[in-house]
């Protein structure tokens, strides 16, 4: 399924700029991008990581004692914020490949949202092609942020994508775990939730077990630099798909957000987003 919006679509990598500590950074970027998007601007694909963050669901942070938990996450120096995406917890760190696709929306009247979620699966499944692995979608049980669309290989999921729409522009969010091990991430977000749903089972959270998950370095052969392989084959995907035409015109009408305006967000974004003390 081809969008005309790729070969207008312009990069934003900042895959190695780590120094922005504040998690909510790169969402309140995102937010920016998204409504410059729909007043005009260019799509774009950010690509970016986070040295240590645990990013929760608006669900999660309703759970009886999700603020105890919080306390047990930075207290082991996990910054912990509640994301105004779609989906569950997930735990970021610099083995994470975070991808947001900013697309403007021509008609404002499309509710076809899979859609959206099957770009970013066509996107990601032609960037590892050349490993020769089947990338299934589904959801699949025990994961941590389950949904219809996570991305698996052999059973295991590595990638999960979520999706937050406005009028006239829309982000689809995936996290992709390149690196390390994905049970070891798994079994940390159960224990997130034993603390936060203070041991019940029936609050409508996911129950997360540590063999549902698995890194593209275990599942893939991309070795130990895999975070950084596969956004570079993410951007070689880009760049097949886009315009020199395209490109021109996208940058003519591209403007980055000042840092004041960042920072603006993050308070709005911190203010609106938040565990109920």
């Amino acid at each position: 399924m081809m969008n005309d919006n790729w070969g207008k679509m312009l990069l934003l990598n900042r895959m190695n700029e780590l120094e922005h500590i504040d998690p909510f950074y790169s969402f309140a970027l995102d937010e920016l991008l998204c409504h410059n998007a729909g007043k005009g601007g260019p799509p774009i694909c950010h690509i970016w990581r986070h040295p240590q963050a645990f990013i929760l669901g608006h669900r999660d942070s309703r759970l009886p004692e999700a603020k105890k938990a919080q306390h047990w996450l930075e207290s082991q120096g996990w910054a912990t914020i509640v994301r105004n995406s779609g989906g569950a917890a997930v735990p970021l760190d610099t083995g994470v490949v975070n991808i947001s696709l900013i697309f403007p929306k021509d008609n404002v009247l499309d509710h076809h949202f899979h859609d959206d979620f099957e770009h970013m699966y066509e996107l990601i499944s032609e960037a590892l092609r050349s490993t020769k692995r089947i990338i299934e979608k589904g959801e699949i049980a025990g994961a941590y942020c389950p949904g219809d669309f996570d991305l698996s290989i052999d059973g295991y999921k590595f990638c999960g994508i979520a999706q937050r729409r406005k009028t006239h522009a829309s982000i689809i969010q995936a996290f992709v775990v390149a690196e390390g091990s994905g049970s070891n991430r798994a079994d940390f977000v159960s224990s997130f939730y034993d603390i936060a749903a203070s041991g019940h089972n029936d609050l409508g959270h996911p129950i997360v077990v540590g063999n549902s998950t698995a890194s593209l370095e275990e599942l893939a052969g991309l070795g130990p630099q895999a975070a950084n392989q596969f956004a570079d084959a993410i951007q070689a995907v880009i760049r097949s798909r886009q315009s020199e035409e395209g490109v021109n015109a996208s940058s003519m009408n591209l403007r980055l957000p000042e840092p004041s305006e960042i920072d603006e967000m993050i308070a709005v974004l911190r203010a609106r987003y938040t565990i109920p003390e």
